[in-house]
């Protein structure tokens, strides 16, 4: 299937028409009040005749692009930028393989439309890259294949995002992280055996619960796998055993609420809270890189409790990475609590599902790679254990691995429309170059998705939150979050497409680029209805659709989704300028992980010993030219609770960093 494009208005159309899959033609102009409206099986099967280039058939356009996903962009006045040009040895390809990945150099050419940059010559000795930066967890390395990623053309972004992504595919080489891959022997097993957890509890379900937990990026996506397949349980009529609790409560869903990922206590009784009068449960708890303090308080109050909880760590960090520094107010550290799993899943007393998945495209960024892979594993092991309980599927070790590869099919034809995700990116880099906005209008899981990207925008990128923001159809109503409506909190807190069209709609212009988020089982009237209400505003409209085909889930639908807005979201803020070489430069410290982060980046820029960049940190946190003893003997909670209140401390960081 193809999506419905969104094209230039009645005034504005020619006599061009497009192909449908019957061999079926309508005009090529987007239908709306003064045109009729094509039956729903003819809506789903447009696919636009580009001016100058032939067309090619359905069946060929099949095979080599995307069956059920497909971006369509609007904006007449699209900014033209040079191809990436890539020497053939460098083998940048739809599904790069292993020794392409490796290959040394990677030679590309970028130029931007706001003045273009010479050819680049990106040393990439990818080879080394288990000796680079050797002190830092792999979730926390810089990624070779991105150093350079902010002089890049929204044409190179998105190839570097790609090659980024297929590693998380990549095969056990022995060279690489000499740890477990993502579709490894022993990160399939475990798969396994916490699916068969769940299914005994689906089959089973009175006094027994399923808890997914998690900080930010983490939190929101146990959110989404809860919600989500709560639905699908209560459309069978069955028990709803799924719980998500995210630090910092409902509001950490839609905007930054970090300084709760540091309270191990807080996890502990929040678990507590929601698990109360079951007996038994299974605790996911995910932690990309191995170090929430919220998620070890939690993970503490389950091996303590082992009568009613079965732990489940979830992380893309080996082992020996795990964060090592004591929990506050707590004896032990993150990695003494994996260690105790480790022993415990020798009985299958817990379970530790923690693949290596690559350095982030931007580092630390783990809402891309980490946020990919954690839902990833999340839709196998709750969709295998759906089908093993109400479609009597077997929980087996191939259809685990089938399950993988499906999600590694589903990630290289997304990128294979790298032409339409371009064009995204550039339209929504030029909206904010311009100090205007970025809107997502969806419907269903992929509304909540575009909520997911906006909300990570400003802890990744000091976004404000009106410069990308995600609506919903429906908003709370559909949502299905336990705090219920939160627009008392705020605005940035309206989330419903009535809000959209209450507080946003009126003053979009062409700047703005809106983004329509729908797939063929939503009501594609009612899409038509809200994009001729946007047309009336802007021209920047675009809209990515998921059809039938196959065997696509819904699931993968909702990955390449979420691969698209996270190219955009980032893309776009590397065009503005928001990111240094592939580091982020304009957080705050807000939590022990970001205090951390912003001492070895100012170490980095700099080249000063780490005392000297800490003491840089604490001048800009506190605003003096002189530490005190007092503030000298702080401990880092107290000055992560200072920054919180500094707005502009990451300013004041980057000029240290320059001086």
């Amino acid at each position: 299937m193809f999506p419905f494009p969104l094209l230039p208005s009645c005034e504005m159309h020619d006599n061009r028409t497009v192909m449908l899959a019957r061999g079926a033609r309508i005009p090529r102009h987007f239908p709306d009040t003064c045109c009729p409206l094509p039956s729903r099986a003819e809506a789903t099967a447009v696919a636009l005749s580009r001016t100058g280039r032939e067309e090619p058939s359905e069946p060929a356009a099949a095979r080599r692009r995307l069956p059920f996903f497909r971006a369509r962009s609007s904006h007449r006045h699209r900014h033209r930028h040079r191809e990436l040009r890539s020497s053939s040895s460098s083998g940048i390809r739809s599904r790069p393989s292993p020794a392409a990945l490796h290959h040394p150099v990677l030679r590309v050419r970028s130029s931007r439309a706001t003045g273009g940059y010479d050819v680049m010559h990106l040393t990439l000795f990818l080879r080394r890259s288990p000796d680079h930066e050797p002190t830092l967890p792999v979730s926390e390395k810089s990624n070779p294949l991105t150093h350079n990623i902010d002089q890049a053309s929204a044409a190179c972004i998105v190839r570097m995002l790609q090659a980024c992504d297929a590693q998380m595919f990549q095969a056990e080489t022995g060279e690489t992280y000499q740890v477990p891959r993502l579709q490894s022997d022993a990160v399939v097993k475990t798969v396994m055996e916490v699916a068969k957890r769940v299914e005994l509890i689906l089959k089973d379900p009175l006094d027994k619960l399923v808890v997914l937990s998690g900080c930010g990026t983490s939190g929101r996506l146990a959110f989404l796998m809860a919600s989500s397949f709560n639905r699908e349980l209560k459309k069978l009529n069955q028990s709803l055993v799924y719980s998500y609790i995210i630090a910092g409560g409902d509001k950490a869903l839609f905007s930054s609420q970090e300084a709760p990922e540091d309270d191990p206590k807080l996890g502990m009784l929040s678990l507590k809270k929601v698990s109360e009068g079951k007996k038994q449960v299974l605790f996911i708890g995910i932690s990309c890189g191995l170090s929430a303090p919220f998620v070890a308080g939690q993970l503490d109050f389950c091996l303590q409790h082992p009568e009613v909880y079965t732990p489940v760590m979830v992380g893309f960090n080996p082992t020996h990475q795990a964060k090592d520094e004591p929990v506050p107010g707590c004896t032990f550290t993150f990695r003494s609590l994996v260690h105790k799993m480790q022993e415990l899943a020798k009985s299958q007393k817990a379970f530790l599902i923690n693949p290596t998945v690559g350095p982030e495209a931007i580092s630390g960024s783990s809402r891309m790679k980490g946020g990919s892979a954690t839902k990833i594993l999340l839709d196998i092991v709750l969709s295998t254990a759906h089908s093993a309980t109400f479609n009597r599927t077997p929980i087996t070790y191939k259809s685990i691995l089938q399950h993988m590869k499906a999600y590694d099919q589903t990630v290289d034809i997304t990128y294979a429309q790298s032409e339409a995700i371009t064009a995204l990116v550039e339209a929504a880099g030029q909206s904010l170059r311009h100090g205007r906005r970025v809107c997502y209008l969806g419907w269903g899981s992929l509304a909540v998705l575009g909520l997911i990207d906006a909300s990570e925008c400003n802890p990744t990128f000091g976004a404000d939150y009106e410069d990308v923001r995600g609506f919903m159809c429906g908003g709370y109503r559909n949502l299905n979050n336990n705090e219920g409506p939160l627009t008392s909190l705020g605005p940035q807190f309206s989330i419903g497409h009535e809000d959209f069209l209450h507080l946003v709609l009126p003053h979009v212009s062409d700047q703005d680029t809106v983004l329509l988020l729908y797939t063929h089982s939503d009501n594609v009237s009612e899409v038509l209805k809200l994009a001729c209400q946007v047309r009336e505003k802007t021209s920047n409209l675009h809209a990515v659709y998921h059809g039938t085909d196959g065997d696509t889930t819904a699931e993968q639908w909702e990955l390449s989704t979420k691969l698209v807005l996270n190219a955009i979201s980032t893309g776009a803020h590397i065009l503005k300028g928001k990111v240094y070489q592939n580091h982020m430069i304009d957080v705050q410290v807000t939590n022990s992980k970001l205090y951390c982060r912003a001492t070895r980046l100012l170490q980095k820029l700099s080249g000063q010993p780490e005392s000297k960049c800490e003491e840089a940190l604490l001048k800009a946190i506190y605003r003096v030219d002189k530490l005190t003893t007092d503030v000298m003997s702080f401990d880092m909670t107290t000055h992560t609770l200072a920054a919180r209140n500094r707005t502009k401390t990451r300013n004041l960081i980057w000029r240290n960093s320059q001086s």
